[in-house]
């Protein structure tokens, strides 16, 4: 993956099937000053994101061939660094659970407008080259569970369980504001790295949080929803 500054063109793969949406998605990112690649079929995307040439994958899961799931996969198992941007179809929440479970880092809804794709692939990007250069924290616990950032894992009685990076920020920042109130627009800003979170329609947030709490097993109820306002890290 590219080491780059935002400002830089950024090198992206669109895996999309459908002929005239990648030609849409490769001259929307043209446009916005990237280098768009495109590929039709899993394989032929799981070929051209395994060379580590690519900044971002933009990634539908309909493919034919190899799903996008298949395909978000065996990515993440290579490259746990790369930015991956699902896209699904509207109303399938069950395939953006399974999307984050693959690895994704975040979806996109069809059919969706430019400025809801350029926000998320721009803080995506952003988001990319913040963590490449930040420390990791220090271990710290939640409820009886250690977390090793360093290591990316869980550890409670039931064994270690590993965390995706977006799900280790998350943890990170509530512990960091151990007993405060964390907003969702704090997180989409600090974690998703979205400039104007407020503006967007998402539920993001919630579904990461869901699958972060049946991670965590045991301490799954340190994480507190305070309806109409975020959450907070029992202290």
């Amino acid at each position: 993956m590219h080491d780059s500054t935002h400002s830089d063109p950024m090198r992206i793969l669109v895996v999309e099937d459908e002929p005239a949406i990648q030609r849409g998605l490769c001259d929307v990112l043209a446009y916005h000053g990237h280098t768009p690649t495109a590929a039709s079929t899993g394989e032929e995307g799981l070929r051209e994101g395994s060379t580590g040439q690519y900044d971002l994958v933009l990634l539908d899961i309909m493919l034919p061939g190899k799903s996008g799931f298949e395909v978000c996969e065996e990515l993440r198992a290579l490259w746990p660094r790369l930015p991956i941007l699902m896209l699904t179809a509207r109303g399938a929440e069950e395939d953006v659970v399974r999307g984050f479970r693959c690895g994704s880092d975040d979806y996109v809804t069809k059919p969706f407008s430019i400025a809801e794709l350029m926000a998320r692939v721009d803080a995506l990007l952003r988001r990319a080259g913040r963590t490449e250069r930040a420390a990791p924290d220090p271990p710290f616990e939640i409820g009886g569970v250690r977390v090793e950032p360093e290591r990316r894992i869980a550890i409670h009685e039931e064994g270690e369980i590993e965390l995706s990076r977006r799900e280790l920020e998350l943890l990170s920042l509530l512990a960091r504001e151990r007993g405060r109130i964390v907003s969702r627009r704090t997180l989409l800003q600090e974690v998703w790295g979205f400039d104007r979170p407020d503006r967007l329609e998402t539920r993001t947030v919630d579904m990461h949080i869901a699958k972060l709490r049946k991670k965590l097993g045991p301490a799954r109820d340190a994480i507190e929803t305070v309806r109409g306002e975020g959450y907070r890290l029992a202290g």
